[in-house]
């Protein structure tokens, strides 16, 4: 009896430590659109809500998260950064390798004073990123970002239309995920948890 039980521990056992290396081996399966860029994500500079410079290749060595939106933003914008600031608490003590960075696409109203204000209200470590209507343009560009200003009749006088994808670059500074509008906060921490482990 006791080589028996001694039989099916080792048994069990095996079939754990197996389940374990497969579970590493085996790839991840991402929720956001991987992509496999061989050039490191383009460098830019902006100026952040401290009026400061501020480039992409500061944040080496951290996961960033990348969203281009602004501040008087009605829906998409406000629903974005609080799926990304749920997703980043949840990572625990891993949440402070990961930076969020949001980029004006109304840079006219978009003061670094009002980025400030809007980022703290998500997470005080935000950075808000604006710059002159050709920097941003040109950034936007490269990252593909779409975004237009159309005339509304409210006190706003205008609302951008933009892209609402998050993107993430690596800690090599290459461009790995975009993330959809409407991820979950378990889909986009899954993600976030892998690519820190890597």
């Amino acid at each position: 009896p006791v080589l028996l039980v001694v039989g099916v521990v080792a048994v069990a056992l095996i079939g754990v430590a197996g389940w374990k290396v497969g579970s590493y081996l085996r790839p991840h399966a991402y929720h956001g659109m991987i992509l496999q860029s061989p050039q490191p994500a383009r460098n830019f500079a902006l100026t952040d809500q401290h009026g400061q410079p501020v480039s992409l290749n500061d944040f080496r060595g951290k996961l960033v998260m990348l969203f281009f939106g602004y501040t008087t933003c009605p829906d998409v914008c406000p629903v974005t950064l609080s799926v990304v600031n749920k997703a980043r608490e949840s990572l625990g003590a891993d949440a402070k390798d990961v930076q969020v960075i949001m980029v004006s696409v109304d840079p006219q109203r978009d003061t670094p004073e009002i980025m400030g204000e809007y980022v703290a209200r998500y997470d005080p470590s935000f950075i808000g990123l604006t710059g002159t209507p050709e920097k941003i343009a040109e950034t936007a560009t490269y990252y593909g970002v779409y975004y237009n200003a159309h005339p509304v009749t409210s006190a706003l006088g205008y609302l951008v239309d933009h892209t609402a994808t998050v993107m993430v670059v690596d800690r090599e500074g290459y461009l790995r995920l975009i993330f959809p509008f409407g991820i979950s906060v378990e889909d986009m921490a899954d993600d976030l948890s892998y690519l820190l482990s890597r």
